[in-house]
């Protein structure tokens, strides 16, 4: 049977120091164990880089859209073009005809 003092020489003499065990139960406790571990915190940084590159497009479709509006709202022909295209909107003597196409799947 092997005693206990032949287990403990084999462990090396820097892991038996007590400042060496503290540092590493630290770290043990701040990447896995604590509520604001590295893990946790490295995917709240994607999901943060994530949320900003979505928020500069919105802020570019907004900034198109509003120039698109202001067209609109200036121009006469291309209010009447954007009711015709977008609400099928028609004068009294028109006809319509959609024309769509199938999508084979």
């Amino acid at each position: 049977m092997i005693s206990f003092n032949n287990l403990t020489e084999k462990i090396p003499d820097f892991i038996k120091n007590k400042y060496f065990a503290a540092i590493f139960l630290f770290i043990i406790w701040i990447i896995f164990i604590d509520t604001n571990n590295l893990i946790k915190q490295y995917k709240f940084s994607k999901k943060i880089e994530n949320l900003e590159d979505q928020k500069l497009f919105y802020l570019n479709e907004i900034i198109k859209d509003s120039s698109e509006l202001n067209n609109i709202m200036n121009d006469s022909s291309k209010r009447e073009k954007f009711a015709r295209e977008k609400f099928l909107m028609k004068k009294e003597n028109e006809d319509v005809y959609i024309i769509r196409k199938k999508i084979n799947e």
